[in-house]
């Protein structure tokens, strides 16, 4: 990270004393992050947090066209800030030192202009009379118009931060167990007075947004460290943005990965892990399985996994991989050869080491992070696995990592290649999470045009559905997958004890 140095502090030093001699509490600073990326805001202030010697409360946090600002008060503060110059590097790349300016300032518009006391309080019973306690649900659409709030002179725009900081507040010391909240119908066009929701409100699952003026999609990027299940978005001007309606589904849950309603729709439950608290897996022994709890654990992860792949909505699958996750793709295809194959589709992704030469295309299709290969795996052509051809063998294991592949076929059910059956063959590296799941870490597809045998075999038994209507016609192998897909997880730390 680079900051503005000041070869001298005593001038900060020396401001406080001249602003405390007054009064009031200390100087103000502006910490400016100039960049055209919109940088999670969870990931940015606790990078700079972890690196600043001293705890500091960003004040007015916003994101900027030009990159993002907050306030800090007291000139100690923003001498500890200076200290974390290039101590940063881009959450993407590792690369790209981040840019940071400090610089004095007025006191933030929060701050200026904070809601008397009597109007607090009016606030705040104002808020009361709209919680609904059984449902931990404030329902706040058209808040400005609100009688009680209109008979007392008392204007709350929430567009304002002073008002959403208000109102912020008092949800934080009243509400701590806000399941719900509606904001919809305020005329809101940016969100970031809302961004503080992160801290203040975390619990909140379900965010009503609809008739609002929100144009742009990363508006939302400041409300991303949400865990929502439920999002309404319906009635801004941002929904007539996208081409289509998978690719507004796609855009939204990329920024909620575990999001399950959409403007009132279900969708797709995505595959999600808690990598928090690993779990730890005990030495292997060598076999197969080894034990049932594997591959109950195993089977209900590949379970999960094809049901969303082969979903139609793939995005469903970025909880399923680690943030820095790879992924690559390889074909027995050959651009020379005088007959074109079928598997052209999967060509420009496809990353032999034999064949490529070129060590920026190797490092390209070498796709890294979880956005990236969830993008990619998007892209591909659609598909439905048999799950009855499944070959499964777990191959390698620590007590940090498990190493899985499996084999089998899938059909394109779209596009010029529709109805062709091709064989795959996948290898999983993945860690252990806790609640007996797994998050992938290196995910090798391989993929090929299937042998006659293989072709003539596949689907001849009906491929599983996610409804429990399919089940009759379902093989052992299918019932075993479906099985341990629908059987609750073991609790922590009782993944097998023995293989």
């Amino acid at each position: 990270m680079h900051m503005t140095v000041w070869g001298n502090r005593k001038p900060l030093e020396r401001e406080m004393r001249e602003n405390t001699q007054d009064g009031t509490p200390g100087s103000w600073f502006r910490v400016t992050i100039p960049s055209r990326i919109k940088y999670d805001r969870t990931w940015l202030m606790n990078s700079i947090q972890s690196h600043c010697s001293v705890p500091f409360t960003p004040v007015d946090f916003h994101f900027m066209h030009t990159g993002a600002e907050f306030f800090v008060q007291e000139a100690s503060t923003a001498s500890a800030l200076m200290d974390v110059s290039y101590k940063i590097c881009d959450e993407e790349s590792r690369k790209v030192c981040i840019p940071v300016f400090v610089s004095p300032s007025a006191a933030p518009y929060s701050v200026r202009d904070k809601l008397k006391p009597e109007e607090m309080e009016q606030l705040k019973l104002t808020l009361s009379k709209r919680f609904d306690v059984s449902q931990q649900a404030l329902d706040l659409q058209r808040l400005r118009n609100d009688p009680d709030l209109v008979g007392h002179d008392i204007d709350i725009i929430l567009n304002r931060r002073n008002c959403m900081a208000a109102t912020l507040q008092i949800i934080k010391k009243n509400f701590p167990e806000l399941l719900s909240l509606n904001l919809s119908s305020n005329k809101l066009y940016q969100l970031d007075g809302l961004s503080d929701i992160i801290q203040m409100a975390p619990t909140v699952k379900i965010l009503n947004l609809s008739k609002n003026k929100l144009k742009y999609l990363w508006e939302l990027r400041k409300i991303k460290g949400l865990k929502l299940e439920e999002l309404w978005l319906q009635g801004n001007p941002l929904c007539g943005t996208f081409p289509d309606q998978s690719t507004y589904v796609r855009a939204i849950r990329d920024r909620f990965p575990k999001l399950l309603r959409l403007d009132g729709q279900e969708l797709p439950s995505p595959v999600t892990v808690d990598v928090d608290t690993p779990c730890v897996l005990k030495p292997c022994k060598g076999s197969y399985f080894g034990c049932d709890e594997l591959k109950s654990l195993v089977l209900q992860f590949l379970q999960q996994y094809y049901l969303i792949h082969d979903c139609g909505d793939r995005q469903g699958l970025v909880g399923a991989y680690h943030e820095q996750a790879c992924f690559s793709l390889t074909i027995p295809f050959h651009p020379e050869d005088p007959a074109p194959s079928s598997l052209c589709e999967y060509f420009k992704d496809s990353r032999n080491m034999k064949k490529l030469t070129d060590p920026h295309l190797r490092v390209q299709l070498l796709k890294h992070t979880n956005r990236v290969i969830v993008h990619t795996l998007c892209v591909l052509p659609k598909t439905q696995h048999d799950l009855s051809s499944f070959v499964v063998d777990t191959w390698s294991q620590t007590e940090t990592m498990l190493c899985f592949s499996v084999s089998g076929v899938f059909k394109e059910v779209e596009g010029s290649s529709q109805g062709c059956v091709r064989a795959f063959t996948r290898t999983f590296i993945a860690t252990p999470a806790s609640y007996s799941s797994l998050c992938i870490v290196n995910d090798e597809l391989f993929v090929r045009d299937a042998s006659p045998s293989e072709t003539q075999s596949v689907f001849s038994i009906p491929a599983p559905t996610p409804t429990s209507s399919s089940m009759h016609t379902l093989s052992q192998e299918q019932q075993d997958i479906m099985q341990a897909s629908s059987t609750p997880p073991e609790p922590k730390g009782k993944i097998p004890d023995e293989f």
